[in-house]
């Protein structure tokens, strides 16, 4: 899927690019649950996701009372 295919935006997940949306798609995450669960390491070793993403989604994920696991 090119990155062209992929909403600007998924779910409840912030704008965090079209390449680090892809990589969360080609998982199956759609929302910030998914993302906490998921965790930071992980989520950071996700092709398609930078740094950026990784804050952008870390501080969705603090806002909502959530936390990443392990």
């Amino acid at each position: 899927m090119s990155t062209r295919d992929v909403p600007a935006q998924i779910g409840d997940l912030p704008r965090i690019g079209r390449p680090a949306n892809s990589a969360l798609l080609n998982e199956g995450i759609t929302t910030l649950e998914q993302v906490a669960v998921l965790g930071r390491s992980r989520l950071a070793a996700l092709h398609g996701v930078g740094p950026k993403a990784v804050t952008l989604l870390a501080e969705a994920i603090r806002e909502r009372g959530l936390d990443f696991g392990a």
